[in-house]
């Protein structure tokens, strides 16, 4: 970033700069846009005190910089006055063509739109800058210079509006620019944006970078300069340049480096005519220097995804400061340094050529386009942004040398279905630099990774579905399970729909069960009831969109069971340990293991031959079952709570939690705080790093069960408590 912002410009300036630069502009064409900017912008200033024609005026010499075209820097000199006075788009189409008048009305529309809240205002923002970047990408350039200029002279902005701009200099014109490859514009907007949100450690680390002068880096330019002479290498541009402010506090804040641990701080750039004299060049670098190991990249034969293209080498030479080289082309230098500007060709000399290169560019705009034209929520856009330009991608070899390209923090299970998903599917392990790594390693750039795979028979494991980032493999194991793991969906289904039936409390007669799950599974659009299991199963079908259907279902069927027979006048039979037998008066009572009833359920009870009457719950499956037996019809017989029950009873309850230390003693003081007498606890460990629990405590009714149940489930790592 340079220190100091330049005083106020003139035409004369920019005159100057169009001139020195040699290119064929039209000259007339600028004059007129600057002579109607300068009358429409007479009387205004900008808060700095300056005229504020000179605002446009900075913003074409920048574009001048960047080589843009004579349209681009009319539509510069004009940005603003569509906007700040009464000069109309109309206007300025009859006076200079449709094409300026698409680049003023593209740069206009992005800061005119009104918006309801912050978050909605950054997405809009970023779908208008978008939608005029696909139509034509000259206003997205004009943007960036705008804003550049904006930040250069920041300091006359109030507090605030400084930290907003600047946040959003860094959160989306800063990663654009950097998608579009115009480096030297990125770097300086992130150094502004830096200097207002945290002055202390911008301030920090410009003192660290002043402690050592240019003498050093100059004296490496003129002794590489020698050397490559020497060994036949002649004309080569030498440059050298300190990493930007931003880049330095990154690694030193974000990543706890210190100031020494950085090795790029200090770089010398050599730019040479061909790619064979690059290779030859890196050669002598490493002749005259010592390498410093698995610091070396080659983007040439691999560019990154925005183009650019080069060799990186750190190396370290007598005075223990180790300096970053970068060794490229000319072609390569100014793709690097002005990324797609350094493409923008007068309309006479496009050729089909680079209006492919610009396309293939511009590919990833009308991608994310296009995955929104469906979205009516704006905020979906800023999120796909925001994954898609802020986080780094990364590049891993096949053993064959093919590149594969995923996003930061993808896995090897998703390098090995970007392969290919018969890869994928018959994956069992992974070696990366042959090395055998866990499934869960994460991809980084430059690892050489071999899929270990077994029979064709073999598929992927429900659990890569947490374990994987990209979309494309869990869609793939998803259509994997939906195939070839029918039975197992469906036994996986169906065991997800009882627990949800458990867990809401609702119990179905056997009897009905049948024509209730065949309702349902048509009302979510399955022709069978073993199809809807098998969708809940390999995850087609979500719980949660079933659950409002079942209810519904359930309410409807509660509704309609005819209305219970007449009760016995409790008040008038004596009761057995708080149980009412009906026709039996103090007759022995034990309570059925296999439903542990408890006040508040309805019970019923069977005469046993040889200890009185068993106490069983109503839709208990033992109890159902036997009444089927017409043997036990007649030794069923009706039972009821009395008034007079017992103070408590016992209950069994199961817990399936994450294994970790002290739960056990955690589920104990939970249980010790609601004065719940505890009967037994065992404990033990299960797959996947969890534990199974059954506990057996004193309850007094089932609304007492029920508290204890919630109470349990708000232990840290109880995932879920059923009654046994």
């Amino acid at each position: 970033m340079s220190e100091e912002v330049k005083a106020p410009t003139s035409y004369e300036a920019l005159e100057h700069d169009l001139v020195a630069s040699g290119r064929a502009y039209d000259f007339e064409m600028i004059d007129r846009a600057y002579a109607l900017a300068s009358a429409a912008h007479q009387g205004q200033f900008r808060r700095s005190g300056e005229a504020y024609i000179c605002h446009p005026i900075s913003v074409a010499q920048i574009l001048v910089e960047l080589g843009m075209d004579s349209e681009s820097i009319a539509a510069a000199l004009m940005h603003d006055v569509a906007e700040d006075t009464e000069v109309t788009i109309e206007e300025i189409r009859q006076k200079f063509g449709a094409e300026v008048a698409l680049l003023v009305d593209g740069v206009t529309k992005l800061t005119q739109i009104k918006f309801s809240n912050v978050e909605d205002r950054k997405a809009e923002n970023l779908r208008k800058m978008l939608l005029a970047m696909s139509q034509d990408v000259r206003v997205m350039i004009i943007k960036l210079c705008d804003r550049l200029h904006n930040m250069r002279t920041g300091d006359a902005w109030p507090e605030q509006k400084r930290r907003d701009k600047a946040l959003e200099t860094m959160e989306v014109y800063a990663p654009i620019a950097h998608r579009l490859g115009i480096s030297n514009i990125k770097e300086e907007l992130e150094d502004r944006s830096l200097h207002y949100l945290d002055p202390v450690g911008y301030e920090n680390i410009r003192a660290l970078l002043n402690e050592h002068g240019d003498d050093f880096l100059n004296g490496v330019c003129a002794t590489i300069r020698e050397h490559l002479e020497q060994n036949g290498i002649h004309n080569a541009t030498i440059r050298h340049r300190v990493k930007s402010i931003y880049g330095i506090y990154r690694k030193m804040y974000m990543q706890n480096k210190d100031f020494e641990e950085i090795y790029d701080i200090y770089a010398v750039r050599i730019i040479i005519d061909s790619v064979a004299e690059c290779y030859t060049a890196l050669g002598l670098i490493h002749d005259m220097y010592h390498p410093l190991p698995n610091r070396f990249k080659d983007y040439i034969s691999t560019p990154k995804p925005n183009g650019y293209q080069s060799l990186h080498t750190t190396v370290i030479g007598r005075e223990a400061i180790p300096f970053e080289v970068q060794i490229r082309t000319r072609d390569m230098d100014r793709n690097a340094e002005y990324g797609i500007a350094a493409h923008w060709k007068y309309k006479a000399g496009i050729t089909g050529a680079s209006n492919d290169r610009l396309d293939e560019r511009l590919a990833w705009v009308r991608q994310l386009l296009e995955s929104q034209r469906t979205s009516i929520d704006a905020t979906d856009l800023l999120s796909d942004i925001k994954s898609d330009l802020l986080p780094e991608e990364v590049f891993a070899f096949t053993p064959r040398g093919d590149v594969i390209n995923l996003p930061a923090g993808a896995t090897v299970i998703d390098f090995a279905y970007a392969i290919h998903s018969a890869v994928g599917n018959r994956m069992v392990g992974a070696k990366v630099n042959n090395r055998i790594v866990p499934i869960d390693h994460q991809v980084v750039t430059g690892e050489i990774i071999e899929i270990i795979t077994g029979p064709e028979n073999r598929g992927p494991s429900r659990d890569w579905l947490n374990i994987v980032k990209t979309s494309e493999a869990k869609n793939k194991i998803r259509n994997w399970f939906k195939k070839e793991r029918r039975e197992e969906n469906i036994a996986e289904g169906k065991d997800a729909f009882e627990k949800e039936l458990r867990r809401n409390l609702m119990v179905i007669p056997p009897e009905q069960m049948e024509d209730f799950m065949s309702t349902l599974a048509r009302r979510n659009h399955c022709n069978t009831v073993d199809e809807m299991y098998a969708a809940i199963g390999y995850g087609g079908l979500q719980m949660a969109r079933i659950l409002p259907k079942l209810k519904e279902e359930y309410a409807k069927l509660k509704a309609s069971e005819p209305k219970p027979l007449p009760t016995v006048d409790l008040r008038r039979v004596h009761s057995s340990d708080g149980v009412v037998v009906e026709g039996i008066d103090n007759c022995p009572i034990k309570f059925a293991k296999c439903c542990s009833p408890l006040p508040g359920d309805e019970i019923i009870g069977f005469v046993t031959r040889g200890f009185g009457v068993s106490i069983h719950k109503k839709d208990c499956a033992n109890a159902q079952q036997s009444m089927r037996n017409p043997e036990n019809t007649a030794r069923w017989v009706r039972a009821y709570w009395a008034e007079d029950a017992k103070e408590d009873y016992k209950a069994t309850l199961d817990l399936v939690c994450m294994d970790r230390a002290n739960l056990v003693s955690d589920i104990a003081l939970a249980l010790g705080d609601m004065r719940v007498p505890i009967y037994s606890l065992t404990a033990r460990a299960a797959d996947q790093g969890r534990a199974r629990m059954n506990v057996t405590v004193g309850i007094t009714n089932t609304e007492h069960l029920n508290n204890v149940v919630a109470r349990l489930k708000k232990v840290k790592d109880v995932m879920s408590v059923t009654r046994s």
